[in-house]
């Protein structure tokens, strides 16, 4: 199977290539990217020699690009999104250029080169948020945005059902719960933190440390993608969560914890606008349709992550520099 993976150099992308292609070597993959300063060729290092990927400078709201290399896929693997929260309140135009409008380029070559399989992945963060007491968000609970970035996520799912209603294009959804894992932009929480307590800097905790977000390892995410991919009814969204809810002070005692570090290394900051409390995910449906469950716990996915981060500063020490993120891949890669 020919695929075309956008976004294959950003977090979660280039550990799915890295997954697809462990368990299922014979495919081809092209990763799509246009390398902003989430997008890193470092991260798949062990992928840019198999003779079976082919990486592609180029932007999905490049029409001519996108439409001449779906001509040559079978399926549409789409993480490509502008996706970090606090960039999104300073300036919505990003996101609503690469989450929407790259959308449906990519759904429009889609259409027009015979109804390509198309997997589109989404977050949890466009059913709003919730309450201590509320049900967990489902296949079914109503979006309720709450910032540019999710509401631009809930606006180019609503593109991708319509594609399947008007069209009849081949397409599933995704909305996942919060990644981490090795090679995450380490502006997140969790490679923020590691990162900073490596460099004897403090951790910022956004107001009391309160709110509450549902963690999964990014492996498990992806065996969740490819298990939508294979076994997933067409038109059909899927909710794939890790089943641990925990605060962002609890996750900061136990990265401090693991560090070696106590809670002097913590400095709260005033809280983001309109930080959404809680989000937790039902995950029945993935369950029940196809037996996929997360399998990594929290402690052991968190062990795993400070590991990495630990053992491989020459990734992420240029890249808490934009200025010498953007100069690094000017110079190496001939933007």
């Amino acid at each position: 199977m020919n695929i075309l993976v956008t976004g294959g150099a950003g977090f979660i992308g280039s550990n799915f290539i890295r997954y697809w292609f462990n368990h299922n070597p014979g495919d081809y993959i092209v990763n799509l990217d246009s390398l902003t300063y989430a997008g890193n060729l470092d991260s798949l290092e062990d992928i840019q020699l198999n003779p079976h990927y082919k990486f592609i400078y180029g932007d999905i709201c490049d029409r001519d690009l996108v439409n001449e290399l779906v001509k040559h896929v079978d399926l549409i693997v789409h993480f490509a999104a502008e996706s970090h929260v606090d960039r999104s309140i300073l300036s919505s135009e990003d996101f609503i250029r690469t989450n929407v409008e790259g959308t449906r380029i990519l759904l429009d070559a889609a259409k027009n080169n015979g109804g390509i399989r198309f997997h589109h992945i989404s977050t949890d963060e466009v059913f709003g948020a919730l309450g201590s007491n509320d049900p967990k968000f489902n296949e079914r609970t109503a979006y309720n945005p709450r910032s540019s970035y999710s509401a631009s996520k809930a606006a180019s799912d609503h593109l991708v059902r319509a594609y399947f209603h008007t069209h009849g294009l081949p397409i599933t959804i995704s909305n996942c719960t919060n990644n981490y894992g090795p090679y995450q932009f380490p502006e997140k929480v969790i490679p923020l933190f590691i990162t900073n307590l490596l460099e004897n800097k403090k951790v910022p905790v956004y107001g009391e440390g309160k709110n509450i977000r549902d963690w999964i390892y990014v492996d498990d995410h992806n065996a969740g993608v490819e298990a939508i991919i294979k076994h997933g009814r067409m038109g059909e969204t899927y909710c794939l969560g890790g089943g641990n809810e925990l605060s962002n002070m609890y996750i900061t005692k136990l990265i401090l914890r693991m560090m070696g570090d106590d809670e002097k290394m913590i400095e709260f900051v005033e809280d983001r606008k309109g930080h959404d409390f809680r989000y937790a995910m039902d995950f029945t449906k993935a369950i029940n349709e196809f037996g996929w469950y997360p399998k990594v716990d929290f402690f052991t996915g968190l062990k795993k992550t400070v590991d990495w981060y630990k053992n491989n500063e020459w990734w992420w020490k240029r890249l808490k520099s934009k200025e010498g993120f953007m100069n690094y891949y000017l110079k190496n890669y001939n933007k």
